[in-house]
């Protein structure tokens, strides 16, 4: 061949050659936008959420080319960008060709307590009255203010007792931003002696007797699990350094809205308890894990922690907040620390747990909002406010969020061996011409159980014995106008959607389940071996305890399948 014969099958190779590698092109344009989006901000690889969340709120969605310059920003794969983009619900990746989605979202809630406020038929309202080209319209997932159901979200306002009228006046005036509610800033909080006990714990504190204190308060984890606290302190201060403290506030139980409604009104007493229990694991940084259904408390949270940096509480970057993405499985304390690291929030399998083997492979201190909380009242006002407080055998005060047929739903802090009726009666009765039938005593994990089981105090430990748990208190009341089995069918579908596909038992049982509920008769039999399954194979606690609606409601109320 002569030197100067360039063809080949780079060049004229007749449909063989090539001018490009292989897979999607970088734009210029594009690559240009990520990097003005980026600035001086690490191309740490645990970032990549908190990026795309940069270009989903600048650009309304998530575009091929988008993606595509973020992965090469980032110097990662863009299977890895798409993987993570794709597996959580806020993100919108548009590819080439597709119609990217109107700039005005509303997202309505359909979870049990927004479903007997009637969701259902809001949003078949809206979505007649809706020109689809402008405004879209979602179903979404417990959004935390199952208080004022209906609920919905209009771009990042939520509107409470939603209506049709309230959502065109909402639009015709532009207010489609977060509403920010008054509450104790860092100012307020220092003058009423707040990071007092923190400053004394820093200078002279003893670890054994503040674990001690916890101890004897009864303390325990109260985003579900029920651990005793300082126990699960002394595991992770055991471990090997570095350490790290992760704290969940992706509270995302349908039902559930506690954490939210503390860090609204004093965020000041959990970012204390946070710093205490920061101290008593010596962990190099704190990770605060806020679902983006709560843009206000992620606001409130930034300015708060900026306040702690500016006043020389904190180093700035000691605590990093990061924004969850709409993934229900992200609660579960391993999939959450997946989602920090920057990944697919997929449950890790247990042993190692996080305890020893967390953020980045390191021991990790994990818990949940309300618990650092009461970590605050504890060591200043001591644990005889939890230990001194007894009913029906059962010590310490519970956080309830109460929602359903109710006059006064919202949270009500009572002492923890409360029963139904008595959740109730602090809620101002049932509704006007409503008897109770069912409640739910902890989110849809829990179940139903009958209104004949009104004397059992509603607590850890006191409802296993009886197929269900107290879980997050997250407490729904069902009366004689509500089906049982319409209320174990949303419980069922909520899982079927929010189940994150690792392992098959979930992800195929919350499917097959939901299509046999919806039968007119139900095949007990099979759903119980359906049943048996996920709670027996299941990686973690959501398959576990999804069966729990369907087991429930065929005891209890077997008239109805």
């Amino acid at each position: 061949m002569a030197l100067d014969d360039r063809s080949g099958v780079w060049k004229s190779g007749k449909g063989k050659g090539r001018h490009t590698p292989k897979g999607r092109q970088l734009e210029d344009q594009a690559w240009e936008e990520v990097r003005d989006l980026l600035g001086d901000a690490p191309r740490r690889r645990d970032l990549l959420i908190e990026y795309l969340h940069l270009i989903q709120d600048k650009f309304g969605h998530l575009s091929a080319a988008h993606l595509r310059a973020l992965a090469e920003e980032m110097r990662i794969a863009q299977a890895e960008v798409y993987e993570v983009a794709t597996f959580y619900a806020h993100f919108d990746v548009v590819k080439e060709g597709e119609v990217p989605p109107p700039a005005l979202t509303i997202r309505v809630c359909d979870s049990l307590s927004c479903e007997l406020a009637g969701a259902q038929q809001l949003k078949a309202a809206l979505e007649d009255g809706m020109d689809p080209s402008e405004v879209r319209v979602l179903r979404a997932p417990c959004m935390g203010r199952c208080d004022t159901a209906p609920v919905l979200e209009l771009g990042h306002n939520h509107i409470d007792n939603a209506t049709v009228e309230k959502v065109e006046a909402a639009i015709a005036a532009g207010d489609t931003h977060t509403h920010v509610p008054d509450y104790e800033d860092f100012a307020a909080y220092k003058a009423e002696g707040g990071y007092e006990k923190l400053a004394e714990i820093r200078k002279s504190g003893e670890f054994e007797t503040i674990q001690q204190t916890l101890l004897d308060s009864g303390l325990r984890g109260l985003g579900g699990a029920g651990f005793p606290s300082g126990k699960k302190w002394g595991f992770v201060r055991a471990e090997a350094g570095p350490r790290y403290l992760a704290v969940n506030g992706d509270e995302g139980e349908p039902g559930t809205f506690k954490d939210r409604y503390y860090l609204e009104r004093t965020p000041h007493l959990f970012l204390e308890g946070m710093l205490i229990a920061a101290w008593a694991v010596e962990a190099k940084t704190c990770f605060i894990y806020m679902r983006d259904e709560y843009p206000a408390v992620l606001k409130i949270l930034a300015k708060e922690i900026k306040a702690l940096e500016d006043a020389g509480i904190v180093e700035e970057g000691y605590i990093e907040l990061r924004r969850g993405a709409g993934a229900y499985i992200c609660g579960e304390e391993s999939a959450m620390i997946e989602s920090i690291e920057g990944k697919r929030g997929l449950p890790r399998h247990r042993p190692p747990f996080v305890a020893q083997v967390g953020v980045y492979n390191k021991p990790t201190l994990v818990n949940n909002v309300e618990t650092l909380y009461w970590v605050t009242r504890v060591l200043r006002e001591g644990g005889e406010i939890l230990s001194g407080v007894e009913k029906n055998d059962r010590k310490g005060l519970r956080s309830y969020s109460v929602s359903g047929r109710v006059k006064n739903p919202g949270v009500h802090l009572l002492p923890a061996g409360s029963t139904i009726l008595d959740i109730i009666e602090a809620a101002g009765g049932m509704l006007d011409g409503h008897t109770l039938k069912a409640y739910q005593p902890g989110g849809p994990s829990s179940g139903l159980l009958p209104a004949h089981m009104d004397d059992v105090p509603l607590d850890f430990d006191t409802l296993q014995p009886h197929g269900s748990f107290i879980g997050s208190a997250a407490v729904v009341v069902l009366s004689d106008k509500d089906s049982a089995k319409e209320a174990a069918i949303n419980m069922l579908k909520f899982f079927e959607d929010e189940s994150c596909g690792q392992c098959t038992p979930c992800r195929v049982g919350c499917e097959k389940a939901v299509k046999l509920m919806q039968a007119d008769k139900w095949d007990q039999s099979l759903l119980e071996e359906l049943s048996q399954t996920m709670v027996d194979a299941s990686i973690c606690g959501l398959g576990q305890a999804a069966p729990n609606p369907i087991r429930l409601t065929m005891k209890h109320f077997p008239d109805e399948v």
